[in-house]
């Protein structure tokens, strides 16, 4: 049967928190909410530094962490961005592409490992009646690895594992969630990013960087993330499945409040634990 990679079937979601639930990315320019589903989905964010990426990445690994049928998975080639939740993070990698490569063989391994008990059982998908997690896959700045750190085999062997992941995860609880400061098409494949189904593009300094992120053409027809203003820090283009672009402005969570999360999410680990 599918088996829990790290907690109990029985485990009970603190104040009913779930990684099925969608997660609060901040309003949008009506004032409605910006919740989006992550289950059975993917995320790419990019833009230029300052923009608000990084608040808006930590909003949704404060989510994961704070979801008990949730295992976070982090790859920060800067240690900074993610660092503080590495105690949270059942896995961690830094800057370093051997371990990078090693550890998403592991992932694509249990990715197919569930692929082929859920041919077993003759199902589609987990679910969240399944007593196994999903796994939340956060990888910030992701052109350390695909274009920076190690040989070009090593770079193109870490792309070919990642767009696997993203094109074949969803369904056995894979959740990819990748994000840039340099949006190019040496960083992101167009091959990549389409099999992206949420994208979330802050400002950006070329109308092409723009569309990097969003998808080719959308810059022309006035979605543009290089025309908002350099002061309007956290405010985005949103664009989710089948629409168009939609601003919106990131909830904002200072470094005290990421460390009060940090805090939050740690209590509640021990909590599971004990």
């Amino acid at each position: 049967m599918l088996k829990r990679t790290r907690r109990h079937a029985d485990t009970v979601p603190v104040a009913g928190l779930s990684i099925y639930d969608p997660m609060h990315l901040g309003l949008f320019e009506d004032g409605h909410r910006a919740d989006i589903p992550l289950v059975y989905r993917n995320l790419l964010m990019g833009g230029e530094p300052g923009s608000g990426k990084s608040v808006a990445l930590n909003n949704v690994v404060a989510h994961a962490a704070l979801c008990p049928d949730s295992s976070l998975w982090l790859f920060d080639g800067k240690q900074v961005e993610l660092g503080l939740w590495r105690e949270q993070a059942d896995v961690f990698v830094g800057p370093d592409i051997a371990h990078a490569l090693s550890v998403l063989e592991q992932l694509q391994a249990e990715m197919n490992r569930r692929y082929e008990e859920l041919e077993r059982v003759r199902r589609r998908q987990i679910t969240r009646d399944d007593p196994v997690d999903v796994i939340t896959l956060v990888v910030d700045e992701l052109a350390l690895f695909s274009a920076t750190m190690g040989t070009k085999e090593d770079q193109e062997a870490f792309v070919r594992l990642l767009r696997d992941l993203v094109a074949r995860g969803r369904a056995a609880g894979v959740i990819v969630i990748a994000a840039t400061q340099r949006p190019s098409a040496d960083i992101i494949p167009t091959s990549l990013r389409d099999l992206f189904g949420y994208r979330l593009a802050f400002r950006c300094t070329t109308d092409s960087s723009s569309d990097i992120i969003l998808g080719r053409g959308w810059a022309q027809q006035g979605y543009n993330a290089a025309t908002i203003a350099p002061e309007h820090r956290g405010i985005g283009l949103l664009l989710a499945e089948g629409g168009f672009p939609r601003r919106m402005k990131s909830a904002y969570l200072s470094d005290a409040d990421i460390y009060s999360l940090v805090d939050y999410a740690r209590q509640l680990k021990h909590g599971r634990a004990a």
